[in-house]
This record gives C-alpha cells, sequence and structure tokens, in this order.
C-alpha cells in the first residue's frame, strides 16, 4: 500500500516542477550535443594525403550498405528507448527509473556522437574505398618524393568526396556500442547479474545487445567503409562512453541495489537526500526466487528495498513499509 504525499518547497513548486527544473540543464545540454553532431557532418575536414598504389583503399566503393544510417538509427537509439521501458514496467515500475535510464542513454549517445564526429573532421583518414570515390584523373600518379592529395579526384558528388576521408574512428560502431552498451548495462543492473550467484541465463540476455552492436561494427569492414582499425577503436569508445554515463545515474553492477537509480538532485529540509535506501524489500526485480541460508526455503529474490526508487518517492508516493520477518533477520533486544 502506497500514501500519496504532496509536499512543495519553499519556492512553493510541487516536487514534479521543481524535478523538470533541475534536470532540464542535462536535457538541453545532451540535446545540443547532439545538435553538434549532426553540423559537423557539413565540415569540410581535414584530409590526408594517400598513395595511389595502397591496396588497401583500392576497395569498390558500394552504394548500398548491409547496416544504412537509416537501420543504424533504429539500432542504436529506437531499440533502447523501447525495450527500456518494457524493462522497468516487468521490474521496478518507476517513473523516476524511466527518466533516469532516457537521460542517461541520450548522455552516452550525445558524448559519443560528438566525440566521433569532431574526431572524423581532424583526423581525415581515408576509406578503404577513398581511390574509387575519389575518381583520379588519366595518367594520375604519385609524386616521385611524396603522395597524392585530394586535388586528383574528379568526382563532382562531393558529399561522397567528403565522406571519403571520414574513416576514423568507425560512427557505426561507436554509436551502436553506446546505445545498446548502455541497454546491456541496463539489463544486467536490472537482473542483478553480478551477485556472485551465476548466472548463465542472465549473462546472455544482458551481452545479447553487445553481440547486435558487434555484428553492426563488423559489417563496417565488410562494406570497405572502415579499416578494422577504426571499427576497434569506434568499438572501445561507445562501450567505454556508454558505462560512463550508466554510472551517473545507476550504482554498480555489483551493488545490492543495481535495479535502482540513484535519487533526484533535490532537497528535503536543506539538506541532500541520502544516495539510496537500504531498507528490506517487497519490490520485484527481475528474477523469481532464490532460496534461504539452508537452501530449502524459498524466499522473494528482492532483499533490497521495500521502498519506491527516491525519485519515486520524492514526487509524493511514500509506501507503508512492512517490518522483515523475525525467521530470517536477528532483531536486537532492548537493554
Amino acid at each position: 500500500m502506497f500514501n500519496v504525499r504532496k509536499t512543495r518547497g519553499r519556492t512553493g513548486l510541487g516536487p514534479r516542477t521543481r524535478a523538470v527544473l533541475s534536470y532540464a540543464p542535462d536535457w538541453a545540454l545532451c540535446i545540443i550535443l547532439a545538435a553538434v553532431f549532426f553540423a559537423l557532418d557539413e565540415v569540410e575536414g581535414f584530409k590526408r594525403q594517400f598513395s595511389l598504389q595502397d591496396t588497401s583503399l583500392r576497395h569498390t566503393y558500394a552504394v548500398h550498405e548491409r547496416v544504412p544510417n537509416w537501420a543504424l538509427y533504429i539500432i542504436f537509439a529506437v531499440a533502447p528507448l523501447v525495450l527500456m521501458p518494457i524493462i522497468n514496467v516487468l521490474s521496478v515500475r518507476s517513473w523516476w527509473d524511466f527518466h533516469s535510464s532516457w537521460l542517461g542513454w541520450l548522455l552516452s549517445a550525445s558524448i559519443t556522437g560528438a566525440i566521433t564526429q569532431f574526431s572524423k573532421i581532424t583526423v581525415g583518414r581515408p576509406r578503404p574505398d577513398v581511390i574509387d570515390r575519389c575518381q583520379p584523373r588519366a595518367g594520375a600518379a604519385d609524386p616521385a618524393l611524396g603522395l597524392s592529395t585530394v586535388a586528383i579526384c574528379t568526382q563532382t558528388d562531393m558529399s561522397i568526396l567528403r565522406d571519403g576521408w571520414r574513416s576514423f574512428p568507425s560512427g557505426h560502431s561507436s554509436l551502436s556500442f553506446a546505445g545498446l552498451g548502455f541497454l546491456s548495462f541496463y539489463l544486467a543492473g536490472k537482473f542483478h547479474l553480478f551477485d556472485e550467484k551465476g548466472h548463465t541465463v542472465k549473462a546472455w540476455v544482458s551481452l545479447a545487445p553487445l553481440a547486435g552492436a558487434a555484428l553492426v561494427a563488423i559489417s563496417r569492414t565488410m562494406d570497405y567503409r572502415h579499416h578494422w582499425h577504426d571499427v576497434l577503436t569506434g568499438s572501445i569508445l561507445g562501450i567505454v562512453v556508454a558505462y560512463f554515463s550508466y554510472r551517473q545515474y545507476y550504482p554498480p553492477l555489483t551493488s545490492p541495489i543495481s535495479h535502482r537509480p540513484y535519487p533526484m538532485r533535490l532537497k528535503r529540509g536543506g539538506q541532500e537526500l541520502p544516495t539510496h535506501n537500504r531498507e528490506p524489500s517487497a519490490v520485484p526485480v527481475m528474477g523469481n526466487t532464490s532460496f534461504d541460508n539452508d537452501g530449502m526455503r524459498p524466499r522473494p529474490t528482492s532483499r533490497y528495498s521495500d521502498r519506491l526508487s527516491m525519485g519515486d518517492e520524492e514526487m509524493g508516493m511514500e509506501p507503508t513499509l512492512h517490518p522483515p520477518s523475525s525467521s530470517n533477520v536477528d532483531v536486537p533486544k532492548e537493554t
């Protein structure tokens, strides 16, 4: 049972309004970074010299890709943003978890996209199909004591030519691991994957998004859009930023309350809210039953918190706590 509790701060604003105002800068900054990602696509950028005799640059330019841009957006954006709310409903049923998961994903994708795009235009590494994109003029050859430049190209489509020098790092790889990597960490937290009990099925399910990201990354070498170095670097960049972003809003995966997001940045009575509530729990997590120490008596899996997420509690929902059973918990006697 939960009792509805309405509270207002000194400003007279309700908790929901204060929460929106508190996190508005976070959303705004992430959206700005995402805008930078798209804006930098039109920048000419640096174009490195290359050799016409370099066989690693003489692959055929294929118009059709195994994972086109529209499919990439579905994979790294639509899939996590649809699956995380579903997982939320099946586990914690928390609006604050919904907010934290979406904002964490947006932070991961925006940081990764901005770094990737900035690196592409400053590094200027030729793609494996750059010579076919370039269409060198008839009789073109490398200088006797040097390398060729973009000046020898006869390609009239500037977008194809400009994109030919954006091999490092792989954007498909970095964004796939940034989006699906965040989803993977989200699943692992909800499953309590690292609770020192060993869960094969949970491990496979948690790693499934990473497998999808790896397939996207591999496809970039199959289409001759990237060298393997570009794919490896992009993948590492995406997964590192994904974990960094996840930890901004969620505790470590080894935490007994890994299924719950950190509380919102609001104050009560002039003091910061505690990081987490660690009281006994009846809130379900993803997994049905576990056993007491004797290995015989089943009990609810969730031993973590009988409260809603701290964010939900501050929004006006206050649960009625049920004391733990004396059969399972030692209660100190009064002296």
